[in-house]
Order: C-alpha cells, then sequence, then structure tokens
C-alpha cells in the first residue's frame, strides 16, 4: 500500500480530485454563525471540520463544489434567504482565501484554477426547495454562480418526489418538468441524488443536458433508498452524465444503514433532526453510540461502490462526492478531505488504471460541465426564459 499511496499522490497531483459535495457552508453557518475568524479554514480545523485548506491540499482537490445546501423543512422566503446566505459565505470564503481558492463557474475555470494551482469553487444547490416554485429564482440563483441544483433534499416538494419521503407526483410533476428544461437552457446541472427513482427516470426522459448525482452510491451494493439503481445507472451513457459516489457510511454499508436508521429514530425522540449536528446532537449520538456499537465503513466498502458504478454506468460516467462536512461518521480511512488518496491507493491496487482514475478524478467533471454549458448554448438559441408558474402547469 505505501507505493500505492505514492502512486496516488502522483496521479492527483496531474489528476486532481472534483469533488462533487461538501457541505462546509452550512457546518460554518451551524457552528460558528458565518464567522470566519472564529472557524479560520486557514488553520487545522480537525476538532470541529472535516475541511481546512491544509487537508484540501493534502487529498488532492482540485475542484469543490460548495453544497448551498438549506434544511428541507425551510419553505417560501425563509429557503430563499437562506440559500442567499449560503452563497454569501461561499463568496466570503473566496475573498479570504484567494491564493488558494478560485471562483470557477464553467469547465475552462476548471482548468484554469489547476493551471494556477488553485482549488476550484463551484456552488450547488442542495434541494429545490431553495428556489420557493419560482424560476426566476433558478435563475437568479445561476446568475449568483450556483452550477447544479439538487431537485430534492429528504422531503418531497410540490414538484418533485424524494427518496426519502413520501411520493406525491410519482416522480416529477409537470412543473417540475419545466424546472429541468430551465436548468437545461441556463447550463445548470440537474442533480439526481436524494431524488425518487422515479423523480430520476423522469429527469433522464425530460433533460437534453447531461445529470449529475453529485453524492449517491451503488443501491446493488447497499440498498439504500438514496443510492441509485443498476437501471438509472444503466442509461447514463446514453445521457453522458456523471454519477459521484459518496462516502457516507448508510449509504455505502448495508449494517450501518440498518444502525443509522436506530440512531435517527433515537434523535428524533429527543426532539432532534437526524442530521442535526450541533455540540447537543452529536454528544447524543455518541451516547447511542456507546450502548449499540457503530458498524465501521472502510475505504474498500466505498471501493467497492466504485467498481460496481464502473461495470454498469461505464468508466466515463463516474466520479467522487464525499458529503463531507455534512455527515456525523465517515468510513475508516476516509475522515477528512485530505484521505483521497487511501481511496485512490485502494483501487490503484485493485488494478484500476491511470488513465481511468483520471476519468473518476478530474476529467469526467469537468466533462460534464463543459456539455451542459454547449447545450445550452443550443438551447437558449432556440428559446428564452420561461415564465410558467406551478399553478399554470400543476393546478
Amino acid at each position: 500500500m505505501t507505493d500505492s499511496l505514492a502512486a496516488a499522490r502522483a496521479l492527483l497531483a496531474e489528476h486532481p480530485v472534483v469533488d462533487g459535495h461538501n457541505d462546509l457552508p452550512w457546518a460554518l453557518r451551524e457552528q460558528a454563525g458565518y464567522d470566519l475568524d472564529r472557524l479560520d479554514i486557514a488553520a487545522d480545523q480537525s476538532a470541529s471540520l472535516h475541511t481546512d485548506l491544509a487537508r484540501l491540499r493534502a487529498g488532492g482537490v482540485g475542484g469543490q463544489f460548495w453544497s448551498v445546501y438549506v434544511a428541507a423543512e425551510y419553505a417560501g422566503d425563509r429557503a430563499v434567504s437562506a440559500v442567499l446566505e449560503q452563497i454569501d459565505v461561499v463568496a466570503a470564503l473566496l475573498a479570504r482565501y484567494p491564493e488558494s481558492l478560485r471562483r470557477a463557474l464553467t469547465a475552462d475555470d476548471l482548468e484554469a484554477a489547476r493551471a494556477e494551482g488553485r482549488i476550484a469553487s463551484l456552488m450547488g444547490a442542495e434541494g429545490g426547495h431553495s428556489i420557493a416554485n419560482s424560476l426566476a429564482a433558478l435563475r437568479a440563483l445561476h446568475t449568483l454562480g450556483v452550477r447544479y441544483m439538487t431537485l430534492t433534499h429528504n422531503l418531497t416538494i410540490d414538484w418533485a418526489d424524494s427518496a426519502t419521503d413520501a411520493p406525491r407526483h410519482d416522480g416529477l410533476s409537470a412543473f417540475g418538468e419545466e424546472v429541468v428544461r430551465e436548468m437545461n437552457r441556463l447550463g445548470m446541472l440537474v442533480d439526481l441524488s436524494h431524488v425518487a427513482p422515479s423523480t430520476m427516470r423522469d429527469a433522464l426522459r425530460v433533460t437534453e443536458a447531461p445529470v449529475l448525482f453529485s453524492h449517491s452510491s451503488a443501491r446493488a451494493v447497499c440498498d439504500h433508498p438514496r443510492n441509485i439503481p443498476d437501471d438509472v445507472l444503466e442509461r447514463l451513457p446514453a445521457n453522458g452524465g456523471v454519477a459521484m459516489a459518496t462516502f457516507v457510511p448508510q449509504f455505502v454499508l448495508p449494517a450501518a444503514y440498518e444502525w443509522f436508521t436506530g440512531a435517527a429514530d433515537h434523535m428524533r425522540a429527543h426532539g432532534f433532526r437526524p442530521l442535526d449536528h450541533t455540540p447537543e446532537a452529536m454528544r447524543l449520538l455518541a451516547a447511542y453510540e456507546a450502548a449499540h456499537p457503530r458498524p465501521h465503513a472502510t475505504v474498500a466498502t466505498v471501493a467497492d461502490h466504485l467498481d460496481h458504478m464502473r461495470d454498469v454506468a461505464g468508466v466515463d460516467h463516474i466520479g467522487l462526492g464525499g458529503d463531507f462536512d455534512g455527515t456525523a461518521y465517515l468510513p475508516d480511512g476516509l475522515d477528512s478531505v485530505a484521505c483521497y488518496p487511501n481511496l485512490v491507493a485502494e483501487l490503484l491496487d485493485r488494478r484500476w488504471s491511470e488513465a481511468d482514475l483520471a476519468k473518476l478524478t478530474w476529467r469526467n467533471a469537468v466533462r460534464v460541465l463543459r456539455d451542459a454549458e454547449a447545450v445550452a448554448r443550443d438551447v437558449a438559441g432556440r428559446r428564452g426564459p420561461s415564465l410558467a408558474t406551478l399553478a399554470q402547469l400543476d393546478g
């Protein structure tokens, strides 16, 4: 493994990771009220965060989609103002650390950041509730730099079914389909993590551009509703999309899924959301873990998903989306953004070629963004901004 780790670091120096999903902005909100002096990522933040600048460098990260996540319980104007605050803190990070982070809006920006030795910083909005059923709000997010939107988070919304809530639309409603079309026109990637399989299939039917799964793994390997069924993975080559495997233990290890189901019930019984990572919630979770030992995922667990996803979708249609700072626990050996070399070393030991690994880490993500930009130029030449409303299309 020592030789493989050295080879992994050398590969990442040439083909760094473009990671699809990091929840640092929400962690800064929850832990520090966006006070970057309190959580300065130029310093070691391993006691509080999975992410800081030194560990991004050590991990070979060259591009990061920062999640401008909004809690699924937020709605209407509250959701819109919260996503604007998330966008604002990403802007603050870029202004504070210009030697390390570079704003990126396009595939060319990703390449330019790599050439400069900086980390390309993109944004993805996690949950269609953040546009409050307004295509104008969607366009505003794009203008502010958001380059993907996850159609739902954990709750079904007015126009799309979530993987982890009761269905209401059998996938996308008519307005939901219009959201996908407008995202195509803008060049905003349609992110299908978190959505129900019916929503995935509807989006693939409607979209003219490649889709993204910013942080989802293989349902055939771990039967969690957040993961991607094989029939959807099989459709990615025709669509051109990319599925970015996540590291969240309950999404990759069946025993961890069972454990987290019990832990979530325990959290709810004590008045906390399962995704609450405040100190009080984490103390409650630690007490539960002491009484109920937690199964541990490993680097090999994640590699098993990548092997399967490569077999089903093809190596041109996979990537990485760790979900750092968005989960309480991580696999052994993948406990921070510094650990991508461990995963690449594992894949080298499994006889993945350097060319295939370069696609996994860098090339596929750059290509899918470039392809979405090309589709947007074509679609925008054929139609203008949609003025449709939820009431008009869904009644």
